[in-house]
């Protein structure tokens, strides 16, 4: 297994278990957060791009284009209902429903890429995805609680970012500065004639640096990280890499927050924990393992 793309998988979904909580103190609605977070990633990508000087070896290809395209349409709606559950339901609900996305990625790529899924692979993400849902605790779903608005809008989330990651992952001959530069500039442009740009004259000092902020690091940083680790990693491993995230996420709220788990949140944590390493303890090389030698676009 590629050690130091999943180091950067690691990493990526650490910093994005962290995101809620920023976008909270943004103070902004979902679209206008996902606008200007679009413009610092695509600023930010860009000048990777080219301080790394990967735009003079660029390799252009047709197919990967209309894939990048569609990766960032993808890409954009997944965060869209991802904060538009994030404004009706808590950070820990809005994350379980969105780590349905794994669940997807496993099972499509496992079609898709013709990558095994033994019977090891299946209870290691039922453990992650029952870890996932006991996270959300006792009251999760009682009709007194979350509204099933933004119960609809986390699923729907993670529908898309399944498709971002399938889509990503597809994507191998473009270098990863400029398929995230891409994909950032695509979402910006598609955003331009839906954003209520009243609302940033209203924004505080403090709202503007934590917007700011989930743009370069959440976005930029985050993006470079996830789609060039993918590239080297199989789905299966992807696919449980990913349940970091809602770990990260409600660790997060207890040190921040206050927030103390029960009992079954406690177990909820350990199986994504136990999930994780299982996985990847049982994993051997695969395939695409050997083909994925070649030298890192990073």
């Amino acid at each position: 297994m590629n050690k130091i793309a999943l180091l950067q998988l690691s990493l990526a979904m650490t910093i994005f278990g962290s995101v809620g909580f920023f976008s909270e103190l943004s103070g902004l609605p979902a679209l206008e957060l996902v606008f200007v977070r679009c413009i610092c990633a695509t600023v930010f990508l860009c000048a990777a791009w080219m301080i790394t000087g990967h735009f003079k070896n660029e390799i252009w290809n047709g197919r990967e284009v209309m894939l990048i395209i569609f990766c960032a349409v993808a890409n954009l709606l997944n965060w869209i209902f991802l904060f538009k559950s994030f404004e009706l339901i808590s950070v820990t609900i809005a994350i379980s429903l969105y780590h349905l996305a794994p669940i997807l990625v496993l099972i499509i790529g496992s079609l898709i890429f013709r990558e095994k899924m033994n019977v090891f692979s299946i209870l290691a993400i039922s453990l992650c995805f029952i870890g996932t849902l006991l996270i959300m605790g006792t009251d999760g779903f009682r009709s007194s609680s979350p509204e099933w608005e933004g119960i609809v809008y986390g699923i729907i989330a993670a529908f898309f970012y399944a498709a971002t990651m399938l889509l990503g992952k597809s994507i191998t001959k473009t270098s990863v500065y400029a398929t995230t530069f891409l994909q950032m500039f695509i979402g910006f442009l598609l955003l331009i004639p839906f954003v209520d740009y009243s609302v940033y004259t209203t924004l505080k000092s403090s709202e503007w640096f934590y917007t700011v902020l989930t743009g370069i690091i959440h976005t930029g940083v985050v993006y470079l990280l996830f789609f060039n680790s993918i590239r080297h990693l199989p789905t299966n491993v992807v696919s449980f890499m990913i349940f970091v995230d809602p770990a990260v996420a409600i660790l997060l709220d207890i040190l921040l927050s206050g927030f103390k788990p029960d009992g079954i949140q406690i177990l909820g944590i350990s199986l994504i924990f136990i999930g994780v390493v299982y996985s990847l303890k049982t994993t051997g090389p695969t395939e695409n393992d050997v083909m994925q030698k070649r030298p890192h676009t990073m």
